[in-house]
């Protein structure tokens, strides 16, 4: 049973799409006159679609639509667009909707745009569904480089899929956790030094290789947990070496130490990162990245 919710302030109008998406055999229709209305009824049903007026009192489609882009990302919105309303419906989309319809081709596009958006299959939505209240997650890892790489972009992909950073910022946190989960493989568990990488870049990974066979470091784990919420993201590597002194961390930004293999782990995280925090063990690091509320734009009330 897919559930959809219609948001518009007029009644006709609000009738008119409901009715189009009752007759469909499997579909539950939930009804709200305003955006604030649509919010609530988002967090109580939680629908798999949303279809909404642009223009309403109190909170229009368009912030609507940004309000689910940072609340539940994954859930997809179509905007229903009045004459001259183009130009802001595309700017919708340029901010999250799925797609827009014009109320005058309603009967003819409404239910076939819904039925290609809900053409996930059931677990496919169920699952997407399921990570807008993922809050979250924990991974113990072996020593393996084709873990970190597929943990790297499993995170990825989880914040992408919430809206929660955008490309850029999502690439630049990405790049801090790999260089985190490098460190607690090579470093950590391994206990291969950087000094063996300036020397002989073959030898240290080479050695790497051979001690992920070899006691004790072939028993170590890499421990990570990744949190979501809606003002910062947080990941905690740990690893089950016998860790360093943090205060001994050089400033890998000094003159000469930028052109350094070692030290560029910990410029770039502190680089891609508001706060990185090791412990006093010095075998676990915390990256701690803000989330940004997108700035209040100004959005025309009518549109003519």
């Amino acid at each position: 049973m897919a559930r959809i919710l219609v948001v518009d302030d007029g009644l006709l109008d609000l009738r008119m799409a409901g009715s189009l998406l009752e007759k469909q055999a499997g579909w539950d229709v939930l009804y709200a006159h305003d955006g604030k209305q649509a919010l609530e009824q988002i967090e109580t049903h939680l629908p798999d679609l949303v279809v909404t007026d642009l223009q309403m009192p109190e909170m229009n489609g368009l912030e609507l639509v940004e309000a689910m882009r940072n609340e539940f990302p994954l859930i997809p919105a179509v905007l229903m667009t009045g004459a001259g309303s183009e130009q802001i419906a595309v700017e919708a989309i340029e901010k999250g909707a799925a797609s827009y319809v014009p109320k005058s081709e309603l009967a003819a596009e409404l239910v076939d745009i819904v039925s290609r958006l809900l053409s996930l299959s059931e677990r496919e939505r169920g699952e997407r569904r399921l990570l807008n209240h993922l809050s979250s997650i924990e991974y113990v890892l072996d020593n393996d480089l084709e873990l970190i790489a597929a943990l790297v972009q499993s995170l990825r992909h989880h914040i992408q899929e919430r809206w929660l950073l955008d490309e850029g910022q999502c690439l630049r946190f990405a790049t801090a956790i790999d260089e985190a989960l490098q460190n607690a493989f090579y470093h950590g568990n391994l206990e291969v030094s950087s000094e063996l990488r300036e020397n002989d870049a073959s030898e240290y990974r080479n050695l790497a290789e051979q001690r992920r066979t070899e006691e004790p470091y072939c028993w170590r784990r890499i421990y990570v947990k990744a949190t979501f919420e809606r003002t910062r993201l947080t990941v905690i590597v740990r690893d089950q070496g016998p860790g360093f002194n943090p205060d001994d961390l050089p400033d890998p930004t000094s003159p000469g130490y930028l052109d350094r293999p070692s030290g560029r782990g910990v410029l770039l995280m502190r680089s891609f990162c508001d706060e990185t925090i090791f412990n006093d063990v010095g075998n676990e690091v915390t990256l701690i990245k803000r989330i940004t509320p997108p700035a209040d734009e100004t959005v025309l009330d009518e549109v003519e």
